[in-house]
């Protein structure tokens, strides 16, 4: 069924033939080593309880998230380093699931790239069999010799080489971009490879979607409750067009569904987070993310900030995230302009007020 259909393998090599320098051998070597992992983790994932993947690793002990590591995120994150440590392309790797980087043990060849990943996007969605995923993005090491450090890995999402993702869905997909287009694999497991199958996916500048966890409607910005309720006024409201919401908090699923037909999705300031302005992570989820809805035709910022700009401060740096179809986006960032000048009214709205739609009174 695949006969016709190029192999991830082949994919690469000719991206390395037509692009030289921008997709050497050892970057192949290394997108290879990612997407073995990856084939392990989607059989772990598919597996489930029949592994023991299910359920929480220490009770209700929390990550570094603050959110309860699951038995899989542990799994996932194993197969990751053991797959992508010893292929001699990395100098260091960062883990969502690690309090700090880790240089590639030195019995190992020491590479040109660094490593930043989530081994396990959406881990809350393991226990009731919902769509999980992997995040990663790939930067260049400084050249200097010694031992990879912390300064090395703070390089703002536009210095990425390369960034993708991994579905875990009904069937396991790979969605990658090394600056040149993003492009869609589909694993054959009657092979054991990704095949080609969304070649240039593009994100339509227009949408009728969005996505957000309207439980956190009391912590949201103005502009925000501002562009969700225009959304949900419809078609005799300002925007002239119904919207439908859709939530699955996990990031790859969402943004898989905006890729393949538009929409939204905002994970917006929330200031009941303590020390942080946001919930995602940057340099594990955010600035890959971005690079691939960049590539794609759309928009990724913070509302205020276009997130490949920013300059990280530390591996753990949380921000906000509106991405998606690039009309919206930008409305979006408008808003928040607007709201920031004072030239918006001043907003309240009777959906999110005491007993309203969203707060349950």
């Amino acid at each position: 069924m695949s006969g016709h259909l190029k192999t991830l393998t082949r994919y690469l090599i000719e991206t390395r033939q037509a692009h030289g320098e921008h997709a050497s051998g050892d970057l192949n070597g290394l997108i290879n080593a990612v997407t073995t992992a990856m084939k392990i983790i989607a059989n772990q994932v598919n597996k489930g309880a029949l592994v023991g993947a299910l359920g929480n690793q220490n009770g209700d002990a929390a990550n570094l998230q603050s959110e309860a590591q699951k038995k899989l995120d542990l799994m996932s994150n194993n197969a990751m380093i053991s797959e992508t440590e010893w292929v001699g392309h990395l100098a260091a790797l960062a883990s969502q699931e690690m309090a700090d980087f880790m240089p590639i043990p030195s019995k190992y060849k020491r590479g040109k790239y660094l490593l930043v990943f989530d081994p396990l996007d959406g881990s809350s969605n393991i226990d009731v069999n919902l769509t999980v995923g992997s995040i990663f993005s790939v930067l260049r090491a400084p050249p200097h010799k010694g031992t990879a450090t912390i300064e090395d890995f703070l390089q703002p999402g536009t210095q990425q080489i390369c960034a993708g993702f991994a579905l875990y869905g009904p069937a396991t997909m790979l969605v990658m971009t090394s600056g040149h287009g993003v492009d869609g694999f589909t694993l054959d497991r009657d092979i054991g490879a990704f095949m080609l199958t969304h070649p240039q996916m593009k994100i339509p500048e227009d949408t009728r979607e969005f996505a957000i966890n309207a439980s956190n409607s009391r912590f949201w910005e103005p502009p925000v409750s501002r562009y969700v309720e225009e959304c949900l006024q419809g078609t005799p409201g300002p925007r002239g067009k119904d919207f439908n919401m859709r939530w699955i908090a996990s990031m790859v699923a969402e943004t898989f569904r905006i890729l393949t037909r538009g929409g939204v999705v905002m994970y917006p300031t929330e200031p009941n987070a303590p020390g942080q302005s946001g919930r995602l992570s940057l340099m594990h989820e955010a600035n890959p993310i971005a690079f691939i809805i960049e590539q794609a035709g759309g928009r990724a910022t913070t509302g205020h900030l276009r997130v490949m700009d920013i300059k990280p401060e530390s591996l753990q740096q949380r921000i906000p995230l509106i991405l998606g179809s690039k009309n919206e986006v930008e409305r979006i960032e408008r808003y928040h302009r607007e709201h920031e000048q004072g030239l918006d009214r001043e907003f309240t709205s009777p959906l999110f007020n005491v007993r309203s739609l969203f707060s349950g009174g």
